[in-house]
């Protein structure tokens, strides 16, 4: 087995703030994230992977959330949300659930490709060229539903790989990537963290753990690389980071909270976690 791997997981703007705090927390309390082997990105965990894998330290992209910096606006309708569900939820089987959704992403009226490759190309602070550092982003294809990671041999630019991963399906368009239509990453499964099989430690940091319709939860997909002899350490949202969080992930004006929170969360659960990422070993 090859040894670290970190995994982020999707959950819009203030999930995706959470995330911050908990990396920032960790790092704070002695966690070495450099460690890793590769960074696993999905969505919100995308551009932040990203900017992680591109140097920029936990602490910055932590105090940026805090600020109110890396704004997006994320406006999504309760049509939109009506038609997401009706998507994802019309069937039982994983499969057909996720073409569903992504055949209704293709027919439906949305911003254009070019607004999301804008506000992405802002908020990866001029991240353009693939780092040295192995990073694997997650996306799916909206005509098959077939899950695919893009990384730097894959031939296309960082800033489409990541606009493919957070194309999030009826609010924005799906992204053309290599003559492919491409929606969000968490589609299927909102962390990913299948795509570190084969990695004996995996941290992984997961927004929101439980996709919408029948797909498996990052605590189902934990237990499985578990199982097959994986070190795993799963982050999710405690009670207070979930009250903070609320419901709406594009609510901009929670996001100081809900970074706060998860930085509160790590710093307490950093003493438990897995000594192969202590700066001290």
């Amino acid at each position: 087995m090859r040894n670290t791997a970190l995994v982020l997981g999707g959950g819009g703007p203030v999930g995706g703030a959470w995330m911050t705090g908990v990396l920032a927390g960790l790092t704070e309390a002695g966690l070495d994230l450099t460690r890793a082997d590769v960074i696993i990105g999905t969505s919100a965990g995308a551009i932040f992977g990203t900017r992680l894998a591109a140097g920029e330290a936990p602490q910055e992209l932590y105090e940026r959330q805090l600020t109110r910096a890396d704004r997006v606006e994320l406006r999504v309708t309760a049509a939109q949300t009506a038609r997401f569900l009706w998507a994802a939820m019309g069937s039982r089987d994983p499969e057909r659930s996720v073409r569903r959704l992504g055949r209704a992403a293709l027919k439906a009226r949305t911003r254009p490709e070019s607004e999301l490759l804008d506000a992405l190309g802002t908020l990866l602070r001029g991240a353009r060229d693939w780092p040295h550092r192995a990073l694997r982003i997650a996306a799916v294809d909206a005509r098959t539903g077939s899950m695919e990671t893009f990384d730097a041999d894959s031939n296309v630019t960082l800033l489409e790989a990541v606009a493919a991963s957070c194309a999030v399906p009826l609010v924005c368009a799906p992204v053309t990537v290599g003559g492919r239509r491409w929606i969000d990453g968490g589609s299927r499964t909102t962390t990913n963290l299948h795509l570190a099989a084969g990695h004996r430690h995996i941290l992984a940091v997961s927004p929101i753990p439980t996709a919408v319709g029948p797909h498996p939860s990052a605590g189902q997909q934990a237990a499985q690389l578990a199982a097959e002899g994986a070190e795993i350490t799963l982050v999710t949202p405690d009670r207070a980071a979930r009250r903070a969080m609320g419901r709406d992930m594009t609510a901009d004006a929670r996001r100081p909270a809900a970074a706060s929170a998860g930085h509160a969360q790590a710093t307490a659960l950093a003493p438990t976690l897995d000594a192969v990422w202590r700066t001290d070993v």
